[in-house]
């Protein structure tokens, strides 16, 4: 049976995990790839909400078996965490969650190294989530102080790595405090040990050697969703570099992350959202700083599952969509929040940029060259009809209707599934 991936084409938050959730009863696995505990997402199923950052969103199905790949950096506190709140709110994953052995680990000493990195004055904030992602990642490719989930299982192993570990990021991690000696407290590598090794006792179920289980998962048929975190404007390689996430969030990523080959992935859906928002720093030639953009802040509930932090929001970016789709092999989007753009009078989109005098419906290649675009914007006629009850593309309002269809004029690809709400009932398949 062919895989199908669901990835944002933005900059991440685009309601992704509502979209998985929603074609969960399609599939027999749903697999994360990519990314850490720094890419959050908020699910609503039968009145209860869920904030996961780490775990598939596909857990709260019953009939799925959940999957975090080698690919995925893994905090085991915020592993268990999300556990635990999923069985407080009723839905137990024993036997559906499987955690790969390959997967790497974030230590107390990743969370510092970023820290300390994001508060020096030198080379400038790339606006980082703070949880460890980017050192870990530094590590495994680094490979000499990289540790996986599956040494976590083995006690004198994972104590000797420590041993070693620890006090070189003491070291470091001293030279990075500058001399102050408030700035950071050396770590004892004995009861980071002990820490994990607690945390490995209830981790152990879970443990997998999932690239070889989702390859016989194939073989036998089974049909597979890989859930890609973040947004494809953050992918390392391809997104606005520096600005980005350490891994790859396009479906590029899903044969290293993963263990699974690009031929069985046959179906690529884009998720964007009727606007753009982005967290952290990095260029945003959409931006609105006035009281719009607040406005869609404020109704679209535009802050961070992970951080809090208030998202930056701005104009549906057509330009960087175009490219994102391409990139990604997208076969078609999903436009979500429409609603939160109820209201509004006149509704613009980006369709070119303009650079140095000139125009041009490219996608720049770094974000030195995006910070000096400017968006060439279209207006369309708003609608002030509350759309949240609608559950027909036909039924929408005329205002409503043309936005969507100017959305996929500009992308060049069909608009299948459309948002009107959080709730998984508040959606129009076109």
């Amino acid at each position: 049976m062919p895989g199908t991936c669901v990835v944002g084409l933005q900059w991440g938050d685009e309601a992704k995990g509502k979209i998985v959730d929603l074609l969960g009863d399609q599939f027999d696995f749903v697999v994360r790839y990519n990314g850490g505990a720094n890419a959050g997402h908020t699910v609503v199923a039968n009145g209860k909400t869920f904030k996961l950052s780490l775990l598939p969103t596909g857990v709260i199905r019953p009939n799925i078996q959940s999957v975090i790949g080698n690919g995925v950096v893994v905090y085991p506190p915020r592993f268990l965490e999300e556990v635990d709140q999923l069985r407080a709110g009723g839905i137990d994953v024993a036997g559906k969650l499987f955690l790969s052995d390959h997967a790497h680990v974030i230590f107390p000493y990743h969370m510092e190294e970023e820290r300390l990195a994001e508060g020096a004055s030198e080379g400038g904030k790339i606006g980082t989530t703070g949880r460890g992602i980017g050192p870990c990642y530094q590590d495994k490719v680094g490979r000499r102080f990289g540790v996986r989930v599956g040494e976590l299982l083995h006690p004198t192993r994972l104590k000797d790595r420590l041993d070693a570990i620890v006090p070189f990021k003491n070291r470091l991690l001293t030279a990075f405090a500058n001399g102050h000696p408030n700035a950071f407290q050396p770590l004892d590598a004995g009861l980071i040990a002990a820490d994990y090794l607690g945390h490995a006792d209830r981790i152990r179920p879970f443990v997998r050697d999932t690239a070889r289980l989702l390859q016989e998962a194939f073989r036998s048929g089974k049909r597979v969703l890989f859930e890609a975190a973040q947004g494809s404007l953050l992918d390392v390689d391809h997104g606005t570099y520096p600005f980005v996430t350490s891994s790859s969030s396009l479906p590029s990523g899903i044969w290293g992350g993963s263990g699974v080959p690009s031929k069985h992935i046959q179906r690529i859906i884009g998720v964007v959202k009727a606007y753009t928002t982005r967290v952290g720093q990095g260029p945003f030639p959409t931006e609105l700083l006035d009281d719009t953009g607040e406005r869609i802040r404020k109704i679209g509930r535009e802050y961070g599952t992970v951080t809090g932090r208030p998202r930056r929001v701005g104009w549906f970016d057509a330009v960087a969509v175009r490219y994102t789709a391409a990139l990604a092999g997208a076969d078609e989007i999903t436009v979500m929040l429409l609603d939160v753009l109820s209201g509004l009078p006149e509704l613009k989109l980006c369709t070119a940029y303009e650079i140095d005098g000139e125009r041009t419906q490219h996608f720049p290649s770094d974000a030195y060259q995006l910070e000096r675009c400017r968006p060439v914007l279209e207006t369309i006629p708003g609608w002030s009809n509350d759309i949240t009850g609608i559950r027909k593309l036909a039924d929408l309002p005329a205002g409503a209707r043309r936005y969507l269809d100017r959305i996929s004029e500009l992308a060049g690809l069909k608009v299948s599934v459309v948002s009107v709400g959080p709730d998984r009932e508040q959606t129009i398949v076109t």
